[in-house]
């Protein structure tokens, strides 16, 4: 194989002329460059230079290997400029994995926010379930995953996980309600109710699950939805009552009351997953910033 840094070596010596001269160029002793050309020699198996007087001059091969060691020093040059734009995050692919309540009130705005400070950023956002997010940042698949953990689970090597916010569960019922004139709901008082589900089993379903438990009842599920939409619109009809984030009550039914829920109150704790190689992306880091501040909004 060539050796890229000998090829440039050579074309200074074609282009200049002599050896003294590239070696002046070059900043070298003519005595290495012509050390660097005689090992090029022996890469390529040919020669590559001929003397004409004080001068050389290329032969056939170092002709041929000169317009490629051209090409190759533009291509050179092209990469080094797209690495800078790169590092500063001015150019890139940017690919996150979200799942559906945190895209219209977390993510859309922080994507604006990106797209307006690094317009050169390609955005690939990508709605996902929720339990296939965070291994999608641990191997690569991902730049970054909105996600919802607990305490307890389990630590992905090299992924950080930043916080953003507690999303607590809101108990949604019919608008005639007898616990509708109440101010805040304990969730015991929701055990003998029938429930619509709003979440699939998985991480955004277990926080109500186990504040039920710690309040003595497992919910008694008589409809199910994975859209809250749907579940809202089941509750209005009087299937029974759910519990739907805050984040997902964006849009309410008119059918339905939103009251807060105690002792305890279901929560679910959403982070941003990325991985620990990459929080030094401007455009990354830009997003982490974007979700915080939409996140106090």
């Amino acid at each position: 194989m060539l050796d890229v840094r000998r090829l440039q070596v050579l074309r200074a010596v074609v282009t200049s002329g002599s050896v003294t001269a590239a070696a002046a160029h070059l900043g070298y002793t003519p005595s290495a460059v012509s050390q660097q050309v005689a090992a090029l020699e022996k890469e390529a198996e040919i020669a590559l230079l001929e003397r004409v007087g004080r001068g050389v001059r290329p032969t056939a091969a170092g002709r041929l290997l000169t317009r490629h060691a051209a090409i190759i020093s533009q291509h050179l040059a092209e990469a080094e400029t797209a690495l800078a734009d790169l590092r500063a995050g001015r150019t890139g692919r940017l690919t996150i994995r979200y799942f559906a309540s945190v895209g219209p009130t977390l993510l859309a705005p922080a994507l604006a926010r990106v797209r307006r400070e690094h317009p050169g950023m390609a955005i690939d956002p990508k709605l996902t379930d929720p339990d296939d997010l965070l291994p999608q940042v641990e191997r690569g698949h991902a730049d970054l995953a909105i996600v919802v953990r607990r305490p307890a689970d389990e630590h992905h090597h090299g992924v950080r996980l930043v916080h953003l916010l507690d999303d607590a569960y809101q108990a949604v019922l019919p608008t005639g309600h007898q616990l509708a004139a109440q101010r805040l709901i304990a969730l015991a008082d929701l055990a003998g109710e029938p429930w619509v589900g709003s979440e699939p089993p998985g991480p955004c379903l277990d926080p109500i699950i186990d504040a039920c438990a710690t309040a003595g009842f497992h919910p008694d599920f008589v409809a199910r939805s994975e859209d809250y939409a749907t579940a809202q619109g089941f509750v209005a009809a009087g299937l029974g009552v759910s519990m739907i984030p805050r984040l997902g009550l964006g849009a309410r039914h008119p059918g339905v009351a939103i009251r807060p829920v105690g002792h305890p109150e279901p929560t679910r704790t959403i982070h941003a997953a990325v991985r620990e190689t990459s929080l030094d992306q401007p455009a990354l880091r830009t997003l982490l910033d974007a979700l915080k501040d939409a996140t106090r909004q």
